[in-house]
């Protein structure tokens, strides 16, 4: 609408009439993240690769800060309240546990179940859930995993996995307890850490944890291994956009997203 340069009144009643209104900032999609309390990479990572017209909500359960499936477990208890605190009177198409070794410790099913209670008529997954749907998309069947888990953790997501159906050929954590020192894992380690787990029968690397900053570099790690590579936070983003019925290909963010 072209304003002219003088105002009648006319023209300004009409104006103050007549409020217009566009699509918005989240017209073809609203998407909830359910955190732990300490994670700091998820939020900034979303925020920072949503497609336009995508809109990205977070909020935080509780638990205790030292990371075990003990602590993990606890999340259930707080999930509903977390997911039905995110835009609560306008609502969600997607909300989502952003936390792996969460999801295994509640169980996919129980953590989904406790989210569509806080956003019902929202689609609901994980972000375990999400590398699963990842490596399926992409074939894999044998991977290397690699975690900054401590080896309860660490075993419980090879559990998961293999009771999902693909073969852990290979499998390392770092032994981090906190959330604050999994953020601080250097990137260019990352990528030196994918080709020390790697192992030639794999089809393909996994590198587990929602706090790691791998989406940073998960293409350079899939140019050096020459095959796929699946991060958490690059699958959880696949898997909510793809539920959002947002089809964008993303470029520089590995295979998953610009393939799939």
């Amino acid at each position: 609408m072209n304003i002219p340069a003088t105002l009648t009144g006319a023209d300004r009643q009409a104006i103050l009439d007549h409020v217009r209104f566009d699509a918005g900032r989240n017209a073809r999609g609203k998407i909830g993240f359910v955190l732990i309390p300490n994670e700091q990479t998820i939020e900034d990572e979303m925020l920072r690769h949503m497609p336009p017209g995508v809109g990205a909500y977070f909020c935080r359960a509780a638990m205790p800060r030292e990371i075990s499936t003990e602590s993990l477990a606890q999340l259930r208890l707080s999930l509903a309240g977390a997911a039905a605190r995110i835009l609560p009177d306008d609502g969600l198409d997607v909300v989502v546990l952003g936390c792996t070794s969460g999801t295994v410790a509640v169980g996919e099913e129980a953590a989904r179940a406790e989210l569509a209670k806080g956003a019902p008529g929202a689609k609901t997954t994980t972000l375990a859930g999400a590398v699963r749907k990842a490596l399926s998309a992409m074939g894999v069947r044998r991977l290397s995993l690699g975690s900054p888990y401590i080896p309860e953790l660490n075993d419980n997501v090879v559990a998961y996995l293999e009771g999902a159906g693909f073969e852990v050929v290979a499998a390392h954590g770092m032994g981090l307890h906190y959330d604050t020192d999994m953020i601080r894992v250097s990137p260019d380690y990352l990528v030196e850490f994918a080709r020390a787990i790697d192992r030639p029968e794999a089809d393909a690397v996994l590198l587990s944890c929602g706090a790691l900053r791998s989406i940073e570099v998960i293409d350079r790690i899939e140019q050096v291994l020459g095959k796929p590579a699946i991060c958490s936070n690059q699958a959880m983003l696949w898997d909510c956009l793809r539920l959002c019925g947002v089809d964008d290909q993303l470029p520089g963010l590995g295979r998953l997203l610009r393939e799939h």
